[in-house]
Formats: C-alpha cells, sequence, structure tokens
C-alpha cells in the first residue's frame, strides 16, 4: 500500500528519509521516499530491547538494556547511512524522559553511533501518532478517541475531527499520558498466569487513573450519542487483532486497518489472563518477546474500553514513525540536515 503512510517496495527516484523510535521496549526505524499521495518505505527495522527494563524499580537505565540498545542503533545508523538519508528525526519517549542517567546514555548514543536522539514531551508523542494514524480516523462520527499503549506510558488523545470553524482540519481537545505501559505493568504483576480475580483486580486499578481525563471531556456522553470512533496503535492492538484473525503469523496487510470488536477481545483477553507464559509463547503472534507482555497491554485496553465502551476498534500498526515522516516531508523544501554524523 502507497500513499499516506504507505508501505510498499523500492522506489529509487527523490530523497530518503529517516524516522527513528526508540521506546520503553522497542527500537524502530523507517526509510521512506516521498511520493504524490505520501510516502513508499524503502527500509525498516524493529527491535525489543527493552531499554526500560528495571527502570520502575531503580530510576536508571540498566547497563544490560543500554547494551541491547546501542546494538540496535548501529543497525539503524547503518541503514541511514546506506540509504544516503537526507534528513532524520530521531525520538525517544517514555524510558528516556523518566531515567535518571538519560544525559549519559544520549552521550554514548552520540559518540558509539553518530545518532543524536531528541527526547520529545508525551503530547508531542501524541501530535506525531495522531498524524501517522489520521488517514485511518474516516466516516461519519464527528469525534475520535485514540491511544497508543507503549512500553512505559499509554497515551490518549481526543479528537474533533470536524476541526475549528475555518476549516483547519482536526483539532485535539485533549491528551493524557496514562503512567502504565505493559512493561512497567508486566513488571510489578509479573508475566506467569495472572488468573480472573487478580486480572480484574489489575483492570480496575488502572481504570482508576482514566476517572479525571473522562470527568474534563464527558467522552462518554459523546458515545452514548453514537458520535465517536476509536483507533488503537501498539503492538497490543496488532496482536490481539491477529489473534481475532486465526493468523498463523503476523501479516501488516491485514491487520492495519482492520476492525476488533470489543465483546470478541474482551473473550480473548480472558484467555490471555489465565493463560501462562509458556501457553502463551507458543500461541501464533504472540511467541517469546510478546508473551511475558501481552496480559498487560490486555488489561491497559480493557481499562479504556470499560472506561469509554466504543462497539468496536479500528486498529493501526502506523503512528509516530509515520507522523515524523509526513512531518519531515512537508519541511523538505527547508535545508536538509545531517542524519547521522
Amino acid at each position: 500500500m502507497a500513499g499516506r503512510g504507505g508501505w510498499s517496495g523500492e522506489t529509487t527516484k527523490g530523497p530518503a528519509f529517516a524516522a527513528l523510535d526508540l521506546g520503553t521496549n522497542n527500537c524502530r526505524l523507517l526509510v521512506a521516499r516521498p511520493t504524490a499521495s505520501g510516502f513508499r518505505v524503502i527500509d525498516a527495522f524493529s527491535r525489543v530491547v527493552r531499554l526500560g527494563e528495571g527502570l520502575a524499580q531503580s530510576g536508571r537505565l540498566g547497563e544490560d538494556a543500554i547494551q541491547r540498545t546501542l546494538d540496535a542503533l548501529r543497525v539503524c545508523a547503518q541503514k541511514i547511512r546506506r540509504r544516503a538519508v537526507v534528513r532524520s528525526r530521531n525520538v525517544a519517549t517514555d524510558a528516556c524522559r523518566r531515567a535518571s542517567n538519560c544525559e549519559d546514555f544520549l552521550g554514548r548514543v552520540r559518540s558509539e553511533t553518530g545518532i543524536d536522539l531528541e527526547i520529545i514531551t508525551s503530547g508531542e508523542e501524541a501530535r506525531l501518532a495522531l498524524a501517522g494514524c489520521l488517514p485511518l480516523l474516516q466516516g461519519g462520527e464527528p469525534r475520535a478517541f485514540v491511544f497508543d499503549i507503549g512500553g512505559g506510558s499509554t497515551e490518549l488523545i481526543w479528537i474533533d475531527l470536524g476541526g475549528d470553524d475555518n476549516g483547519g482540519g482536526p483539532r485535539i481537545l485533549g491528551t493524557y499520558s496514562l503512567p502504565v505501559g505493559v512493561v512497567n505493568v508486566a513488571e510489578r504483576h509479573g508475566c506467569d498466569r495472572i488468573g480472573a480475580k487478580a486480572y480484574e483486580r489489575l483492570v480496575r486499578e488502572i481504570e482508576s487513573m482514566l476517572v479525571d481525563f473522562e470527568a474534563d471531556h464527558r467522552i462518554r456522553d459523546e458515545i452514548d450519542l453514537g458520535a465517536v470512533q476509536m483507533l488503537g496503535t501498539s503492538g497490543t492492538v496488532t496482536t490481539l487483532a491477529s489473534i481475532s484473525q486465526g493468523l498463523p503469523r503476523y501479516d501488516r496487510a491485514l491487520v492495519d486497518g482492520s476492525f476488533l470488536e470489543r465483546d470478541a477481545v474482551l473473550a480473548i483477553n480472558a484467555r490471555l489472563a489465565d493463560s501462562s507464559h509458556a501457553e502463551r509463547v507458543d500461541m501464533p503472534c504472540i511467541g517469546r518477546d510478546r508473551a511475558d507482555l501481552v496480559v498487560a497491554g490486555a488489561a491497559i485496553l480493557d481499562a479504556i474500553w470499560r472506561t469509554w465502551p466504543v462497539g468496536r476498534l479500528r486498529v493501526a500498526d502506523r503512528g509516530l514513525r509515520e507522523g515524523i515522516l509526513l512531518n519531515l516531508m512537508s519541511e523538505r523544501r527547508t535545508p536538509c540536515s545531517a542524519a547521522v554524523n
């Protein structure tokens, strides 16, 4: 699929741009060239690095996590150079926002890989994720609720799709960075069989953190009027979409833009919570990388869906990186900066 947020094969024309997203759990890179309607991806990289491992307890990035991340960033740097990228934006999110030794880490990244990482705020993270997902927010509902379940936090965005009075496009009505993600929840509650009662307590705990955002924006009132569409972008929702479709292995073409029905997903979540770590490892589209995190993500999704019971959820395998690329390409008439020193 080409176009806005498009993924497709090689194209040899035009400059190459790169977007690197270093999160609490993953290191991801996209390299793309602009097209008439958006961009075409020419290279990509994703690796689980667990940068935020142990961060909730120590307040610091651990040496093993730093080494895993540096290894991944070296691969990213090689790809950026090989593709002759003319402009990149390399962002770090929640783990680096929280870590007391983040400045030392950024210095090591710069000296050992040539990559300058930029720590972005949760608000900027939400804005970029929305820019990447916007093509999937279509239909008659005038409001949208978008969320991104990350490793260390979950970003919530409440949007008026009608825009301002001057026809300026979608308008963000509110954002909230929920201080829970799949890594810190899994570390606190364990990754083996959690069981129905413990899972219910976990969901209620997360649900209690959403009360103030609902009180500020009264989103349920709009849901009751049938005026809200919901979209999720994260490994949690793409994994659940794969399970719901019964896929033997992950297939982005079948997942991105698909829909999840609330009742069906709640049943899947209950089954996951009652499964052991070993059983989840053996499940298609979960595997070893996600077996210890998927229940934590399911609990966060359950809490969101209980608070805002939209009947179905649009699934996005796109977000922050795509938003970065679109922004970079819209500015491509400005002087280009070096991608990697």
